[in-house]
């Protein structure tokens, strides 16, 4: 392997992670990532378009494609809340012309955050997206959803919160969040991720910060080999 790791020989792998303001993509031989804008209208075809359209310049053997919402069996199971329509049972194998998988893009970026042992990820950003991973083995959650003080614990870390409630009862309710979880889970440790993760003034005891380029390192993982059989909770391979 090359590059750290993040490459296998003659194999370029293209990371695509869905968010929902912005599209960000990268290869496993490029330095530096590129992105465009998503949005409530983007749909799966346009945004296929759309990556082939900016990576036009690059080459890939196999995509990664990290999107929010449940999947399993590396299909979309429901639509997600912050885009368009048509995610379900897209086909992305058929729509890049490449081999493709297709996970949650907490999963894609806990995979790239992932140091040993058991860990717990949590991404605060448009929603609150979580994964488990143990020895290695990785089990997607959907903990944003579960009641948490009057409503879930999503509506008082994504970051609709952070601007309607303010920094301070925020940050607060984000310590309060990873206790509640972390008492349920017991993990080793916690990653904190997503684009909101960066206005924590500190961190939560055993917590560290991680960071958006992970899903493009979580991407590349997904293709190498000892982490392929890793990778059953959610995660598919699409013949392309």
């Amino acid at each position: 392997m090359t590059d750290g790791g993040h490459e296998t020989k003659s194999h370029v792998v293209l990371a695509v992670d869905v968010g929902g303001s912005h599209v960000k993509l990268l290869t496993s031989n490029e330095k530096e990532h590129r992105r465009f804008k998503s949005g409530p209208k983007l749909a799966p075809q346009r945004m296929v378009d759309r990556t082939l359209e900016v990576a036009s310049e690059w080459y890939w053997d196999a995509v990664s494609v990290g999107i929010p919402t449940p999947v399993r069996g590396g299909n979309a199971i429901a639509e997600p809340i912050n885009l368009g329509e048509g995610w379900i049972a897209f086909d992305f194998a058929a729509a890049f012309g490449k081999p493709t998988k297709v996970v949650n893009d907490a999963v894609m970026q806990a995979i790239g955050s992932y140091e040993g042992g058991r860990m717990l990820f949590l991404g605060l950003g448009t929603g609150l997206g979580s994964a488990l991973i143990v020895e290695g083995i990785v089990e997607p959650l959907e903990l944003g959803h579960l009641p948490f003080r009057k409503r879930t614990f999503e509506d008082y870390v994504s970051r609709h919160a952070l601007e309607k409630h303010g920094k301070t009862k925020w940050q607060a309710a984000v310590f309060e969040t990873v206790e509640h979880l972390s008492a349920a889970i017991q993990p080793d440790y916690v990653v904190l991720g997503g684009g909101e993760a960066e206005e924590l003034d500190r961190l939560p005891d055993n917590c560290r910060l991680g960071s958006n380029a992970n899903a493009f390192v979580g991407g590349f993982r997904l293709w190498e080999p000892e982490w392929i059989h890793r990778t059953h909770g959610g995660v598919g391979d699409v013949a392309g």
